[in-house]
């Protein structure tokens, strides 16, 4: 049960991905709210040039636009072979009116060429956390290493998930469960980091 005094704004309006940081903290006790959650919302231009800086950049709008603790996460996928691409434009890495099936068909045709076994990628995953006066208190990332499979499996999950292996499960993050993506995924990984550090704010 989420305790009344815990409360905090995640700067997203990406309904899956503020279900899985809900998953991630409700165990805790925290009650989050998404930007979905809200009449008026504000207007963050992610222009960092890393994932930790558009996370900072999410909690510090978020914050001074509601006045509460508030709460940026920034992630996507970094592949090998694109030197580091799509990175922090994942979410647009196929344009401004990108979808998750065209921002895949463009990896895909990018790693046309590329053999299996150089299609090493990984996820990454910043946090960052505001107090209500617009202060970064809290920072943390997470990473999952696995590679880009030649062929989409599964439905879970968003994003790159049907297409990201994990090579030791054998499978990919569209194919895991949710229990299982909550424990090894990047976001798992960096919330993992963040949570104890979320134990000291003064709520």
């Amino acid at each position: 049960m989420a305790d009344e005094s815990k409360k905090i704004v995640l700067g997203t309006g990406n309904v899956k991905k503020g279900l899985e940081v809900i998953d991630l903290l409700a165990p805790h006790g925290w009650s989050v709210k998404t930007l979905a959650d809200f009449e008026t919302r504000p207007d963050i231009v992610e222009d960092g040039d890393t994932f930790a800086a558009n996370a900072a950049i999410k909690a510090i709008e978020t914050s001074g636009h509601y006045g509460a603790w508030a709460m940026g996460e920034d992630s996507g996928l970094a592949v090998d072979a694109l030197d580091g691409a799509p990175g922090i434009y994942s979410a647009r890495y196929s344009g401004p009116d990108a979808t998750d099936e065209t921002n895949n068909a463009k990896l895909i045709t990018a790693l046309a060429d590329v053999p299996v076994a150089k299609r090493g990628a990984g996820y990454v995953c910043s946090v960052a956390v505001a107090s209500p006066d617009g202060e970064v208190v809290l920072t943390a990332e997470g990473t999952c290493r696995g590679r880009i499979a030649l062929k989409p499996a599964g439905t879970n999950g968003f994003g790159y998930d049907p297409y990201f292996l994990v090579p030791e499960y054998h499978k990919t993050f569209g194919e895991l469960p949710a229990v299982v993506k909550r424990k090894l995924s990047h976001r798992a990984r960096a919330f993992a980091k963040l949570i104890p550090m979320l134990a000291g704010l003064p709520t």
